[in-house]
């Protein structure tokens, strides 16, 4: 099977309209490979934010262990 099936196709389901069927799909393939690094680029930021909000929740974390820590050392205090 070709690498470029979608073209070949287009010039050989209607050779003499040729150049018209392939600049056809080739746009058809261009918008689809936009739309798609579109949606790649959208997972990529989502995937950042998630990890930066990921690692925001585990400094919280940490610092309320630390302030629970010093609430008891206080409470033992009294």
């Amino acid at each position: 099977m070709s690498d470029t099936p979608r073209m070949e196709a287009a010039l050989l389901d209607a050779p003499d309209a040729g150049f018209a069927n392939i600049w056809k799909v080739g746009c058809e393939l261009e918008r689809e490979l936009t739309a798609a690094n579109a949606i790649i680029r959208q997972q990529q930021l989502l995937d950042e934010e998630n990890l930066r909000l990921t690692e925001r929740i585990k400094q919280l974390e940490e610092e309320n262990d630390a302030l629970r820590a010093d609430l008891l050392l206080w409470k033992e205090s009294e």
